[in-house]
This record gives structure tokens, sequence and C-alpha cells, in this order.
């Protein structure tokens, strides 16, 4: 094990603690972004009729289907991977959460609601927006499971963007302190909302723009039956990376917005696909593939094999192509998997790297 740690950068309990630290910071900002567009939903849609319980209401009900963790508690590495944003995240559990959501308010809070199927739309509006929010960064919503196991992706964002949490934040803060009957809280909430509205849009377009410069490249690189995927590096919308899937291995670049350059510099990782046929009948392992879709190498450590999953990119992969990918897991040693997902992704940050970083994004360093 002590090469594979030397390799990844990952081993004894400091570097444990750093992992799980940037996995628990990653998931907790996450939680507080959907709370406060929750509660921020809740008081434009329900201000006037519930008070301030419509911003309770509002969080929790947006917020329900990350009750999924609860699977931790039980399920392996591997499968807490599909567990999350799986069945929760579903179109079907969002009308049954919905149903029961409208059925407890009813019970707790008779009269308010006279006409059904305005509790049906206001529980309804919270719980489905989760997920179509959800659907916006890499790693996938299950939002047609249990009939099928398509997971969907926009990759427009970050899992943890500070510029899309900002607005609602600051919002619920302003909800909080101003008195029930202030005449801002409906346009505090409405400004907190449009301005994630706005950033998302914003987002997208960015991302329309490094899809045009990829599809270029490989149209010039005659990978015309190659499929791709682009989404944002950490805390940014500005400096993308992007992974051409091909049969033998994958070729990784990164592209600033702000790059002057024409053409992407290509770093090629082969897939290493044999690698794994005395393991294909394990099913650790098809949750793995099926959960990168596609998108994965595997590498020959001197104690066993390592399953990387392209799509979360590498740690400060802009400033080295040969980086560690962040995401990746023991075959040879599933019990050392139990930190899985962001494996040192903020694993060397400081100021330099910040720095670094910033002028990335702006366009210094384009090969």
């Amino acid at each position: 094990m002590r090469l594979l740690t030397q390799r990844y950068g990952v081993g004894g309990e400091q570097d444990q603690l750093l992992i799980r630290e940037a996995r628990l910071s990653l998931r907790f900002v996450d939680s507080l972004t959907h709370i406060a567009i929750g509660a921020c939903a809740g008081e434009w849609m329900a201000g006037r009729q519930l008070g301030r319980r419509a911003m309770l209401w509002g969080a929790l009900a947006h917020s329900l289907p990350d009750v999924d963790f609860i699977a931790g508690l039980w399920n392996d590495p591997a499968e807490d991977l599909l567990a999350h944003r799986g069945f929760t995240h579903s179109i079907l559990f969002a009308g049954i959460a919905t149903y029961l959501l409208v059925q407890a308010h009813a019970r707790l809070h008779p009269g308010v609601y006279p006409v059904k199927r305005k509790a049906y739309g206001f529980f309804g509006v919270l719980v489905f927006l989760h997920l179509l929010l959800d659907g916006f960064n890499v790693y996938g919503t299950g939002w047609f499971e249990p009939f099928s196991h398509l997971r969907v992706s926009f990759n427009w964002l970050f899992v943890a963007d500070p510029f899309f949490s900002v607005g609602p934040g600051i919002a619920l803060m302003l909800l909080i302190i101003l008195r029930r009957q202030h005449p801002w809280r409906l346009w505090v909430s409405r400004l907190g909302l449009i301005s994630s509205i706005l950033y998302l849009s914003y987002a997208g377009i960015n991302k329309y723009q490094i899809d045009a410069v990829v599809q270029r490249e490989i149209r010039k690189r005659n990978w015309s039956d190659s499929a791709y995927i682009t989404t944002p590096t950490p805390l940014n919308t500005w400096l993308w990376y992007a992974v051409v899937n091909r049969s033998d291995g994958a070729y990784l670049a990164h592209r600033s917005l702000y790059d002057r350059c024409d053409s992407m510099s290509f770093h090629f990782v082969p897939r290493r696909d044999s690698l794994l046929y005395p393991l294909f009948g394990h099913e650790p392992l098809q949750h793995l593939i099926r959960f990168s879709q596609g998108y994965y190498v595997v590498e020959q450590g001197k104690e066993g094999l390592i399953f990387s999953d392209l799509r979360f990119g590498q740690r400060q992969g802009w400033n080295d192509p040969g980086a560690p990918f962040v995401f990746y897991y023991y075959l040879s040693h599933p019990d050392d998997n139990s930190l899985l997902i962001q494996r040192g992704r903020f694993r060397g940050w400081d100021v330099s790297a910040f720095q670094k970083l910033w002028a990335r994004i702006g366009g210094w360093g384009c090969p």
C-alpha cells in the first residue's frame, strides 16, 4: 500500500482527516445551498399564507431528496455511489414525497390550503426544484429510477460553487432578520433566487462556448467517434475541464474562457481495460463502471488495481497534467475506500494555489 499512498498522496491519519474534511465541507456547502434556496422559494410562494413557516417548510421540502445519505450507514462505498442521488432524486420519489408533505402539512396546519392543488403546487415545485438543480453538476442524478439507471448531468456547475450560493445565502440571513410584515421580504426572497438563476444561465452560456472549442478540436483531430464531457473546475465557471473519451483511453485538457491560444493541449491517459478482466464478475466493479458512465481508467499499482473516475477531474490538474485524479477506488483493497469521491480534492490548496488558479482562469499558462 505504500506505493499507492505515495502515488496519490493519501495515507496516514492527517491525510485521511484532510480527505474527510474536504468531502464533508463540500456536502455541507451543498446542503446549505439547498436550505437557502428552499427557504427563499418557500417565502416567495407562500410567505403571505404561512408566515415564517413558509421558510421552514420550503427548506424541509427542498432538502428532502438528500435523505439518501442514510443509505451510507449500511451500503459499501461502491453501492453508496449509486444510492446517492439515486431513487430519492427520482421523479417517482418526488411525487411520493410531495403527497406525503401535503398530508403532513394538512394535519399540522388545517385550513391553510383549503384547495389541495395549491398545496401540491407549493411542495411539488420545491421537491422537483432540488432534482433539477442537482442535475446541473457532474455527479449525475437518477431522475428515472427505478425504471432506468440513466444518470442526468448537464455539467454546468461545480458541486459547490460559492457564486451560485451566495445570493440565496444572503437572502436567507436577511429573511431571518426582517420582521414578519416587513415590505421587503418578498423582494429579498425573489432577488436571492433570481441571482442564482442568472448565474446558472451565465454558466450555461460559458459551457456552450467551451463545448464549441472542444467540438472544434475533435473535428480537427478526427476524433468524430469520441464522446466528451466538459465541466467547471472547483469554485468557478470560467476554467473548464474537458475529457474526450476514446476506446483506448481519454484525452484530458483545461480551457479558460479567456485563453488566447486557438488550440487545446490534451494529455492522454490509457484506459487499460484488460486489467479488469479477472474482476469483471464482481458487483462493486460493475457499480463503479456504471457510475462513471464509461469515463474511467485503471492503473496497476504495486499492491493492486486502482480505478479512477475521470469526470471529477484531477487535483489542480490545470497546473500539472499528470496530477492524480480526485476520484479513485482501490479494487484490490476495497476496505480502504470508506472516504470516497473527494479524495484530496483540496489537498495543497494555499494562497499560491489560488493565485495559480486565478492566473490560469485569466488565460496565463495557456498551452
